[in-house]
């Protein structure tokens, strides 16, 4: 089985989200004795969907809107992604909330046009050093604190949700 994860980032982070991702169901897929085999590539560098067998797309938020990489990614291969089982996540709220619950702008249609079977939403990371300017005045003007506010025990076991959900697939298919 091969599942791509196509990302969009703008400073790492969202990409460690997707890394995680993968890793998980890679081990929830090993677990079941289903073999795979599990890409995390930049969302703009995509150049075709052939060949995997499930789809995970994440994107950072920015100014509650996914990166342009991750929309184009989805629209440009909307039709495909549609004949496989997909999943999507965003990563971005920050601040001192447990569980983020700003959905980002787009992402409920996003869901219902590529026929996911879900979407997550993730904390985010703040760094100031890693941003630009206007990034750093966007934050002190909304008063965020530096820090990781992604959960990675969610993350991860979203991820062995994902593994599990196609193990199950996997092994009802081949007994048919």
């Amino acid at each position: 089985m091969r599942i791509l994860v196509a990302v969009a980032t703008r400073h790492g982070a969202t990409r460690e989200i997707a890394e995680n991702i993968a890793t998980a169901a890679t081990s929830a897929l090993t677990d079941a004795g289903v073999w795979s085999e599990v890409e995390v590539r930049d969302a703009s560098l995509v150049t075709s969907t052939d060949g995997f067998d499930a789809v995970v797309v994440g994107s950072a938020v920015y100014m509650g809107h996914w990166l342009d990489p991750a929309t184009k990614f989805a629209e440009a291969f909307e039709v495909e992604l549609r004949r496989v089982p997909v999943w999507v996540f965003s990563s971005g709220p920050v601040g001192d909330r447990d569980h983020p619950t700003d959905e980002p702008a787009g992402a409920a249609d996003m869901v219902m046009r590529l026929g996911a079977r879900g979407h997550r939403l993730f904390g985010g990371k703040i760094d100031r050093h890693a941003l630009r300017l206007p990034e750093r005045a966007m934050v002190a003007a909304l008063r965020v604190k530096d820090g990781d506010y992604r959960d990675w025990p969610s993350i991860r076991a979203w991820g062995r949700e994902i593994g599990m959900s196609l193990a199950k697939a996997e092994v009802a298919g081949s007994a048919s």
